[in-house]
């Protein structure tokens, strides 16, 4: 098979992993498959008496209110934004992914556990082009006192600023810009874990939700320190994880993006509202391939030794 970075990409392999749902508690199956060239990333609800397939896209967007949520005749998959942002960082273009419940599980709350097994299951190149959508006018959205905006640049680069009134933020990095290639994401975004408030979690559990949150996947907060004992990965983890939410959720475009991503406060619902703005000024973008490897933007040109197992 061919494998250019300009050629689309899936797995080489089936390959399957279980986790616990974040919100249930409960443990779920997942199982990635390879899929055809053009056929983008769909996600397969299999514990239904039909299966059901939602494709992942940003007008399936439904709930964002704490993951991103696809939603179609009822049937959800939700916290997807890790998977894809593992999918978004080694230029995985195509596949299917079984799921036996409503939600994905949380892993570690990164995006390392889903890179680690698609560098397990192989990445292959494929003989069809790989499709880019280019911004080439800015948008931007703002929404409820958070920001976000798209503009043009001559690869992926993500800009993102924190505001929390917490001693804990202030304390740490809070502000970072990444031009994001498969180096920089392994290295740089992929293991940025989520976090959350010890006082939103147990409001949370009240709830029946975040039944399945610990400090094993997820950096919590008290009113003035973090309560995992091994602290940080590294010190700007906060700023990084919305990073690697943010290259996920923009993964949804359905396509490798080419610009600028900057981000104030925004989260998954001002990320969505951003995406469907942009689809909704066709002027503001185009869709695009690469006939070779060398016209692509420095961003996007990688070897498979760069995103192998090491």
């Amino acid at each position: 098979m061919i494998n250019k970075a300009n050629f689309q990409r899936t797995i080489k392999n089936t390959i399957k992993a279980s986790g616990v749902a974040l919100h249930s508690g409960k443990k779920v199956n997942l199982t990635l498959h390879p899929a055809a060239a053009d056929a983008g990333i769909v996600f397969r609800r299999t514990d239904l008496s039909q299966p059901v397939d939602l494709r992942a896209c940003a007008m399936t967007v439904g709930d964002t209110r704490m993951a991103t949520t696809l939603e179609s005749g009822g049937v959800q998959v939700s916290t997807i934004e890790h998977l894809m942002s593992a999918l978004a960082g080694l230029g995985g273009d195509n596949g299917t992914v079984e799921i036996d419940g409503p939600e994905l599980p949380i892993m570690d709350g990164s995006a390392a556990p889903f890179v680690f097994l698609l560098q397990s299951a192989g990445i292959e190149g494929q003989p069809n082009l790989k499709k880019f959508l280019r911004i080439v006018k800015p948008v931007q959205i703002e929404l409820d006192g958070a920001e976000a905006s798209l503009e043009p640049f001559d690869g992926f680069k993500l800009s993102y600023t924190l505001d929390y009134d917490h001693p804990v933020f202030a304390a740490h990095e809070h502000r970072a810009c990444i031009e994001c290639t498969s180096v920089s994401f392994l290295k740089e975004i992929s293991r940025a874990r989520t976090f959350g408030f010890l006082a939103d979690y147990e409001r949370l559990k009240m709830l029946n939700l975040a039944q399945g949150g610990s400090l094993d996947n997820a950096v919590v907060l008290d009113e003035s320190k973090i309560l995992n004992t091994e602290g940080l990965r590294v010190a700007d983890e906060f700023v990084k994880h919305k990073i690697l939410d943010a290259v996920g959720d923009l993964y949804l475009l359905r396509y490798s993006l080419i610009g600028w991503f900057k981000g104030y406060k925004s989260g998954h619902g001002t990320n969505n509202g951003l995406l469907r703005k942009l689809l909704a000024t066709p002027e503001a973008f185009e869709i695009i391939s690469f006939d070779d490897e060398a016209s692509l933007p420095p961003s996007f040109r990688h070897s498979e030794a760069e995103i192998e197992v090491h």
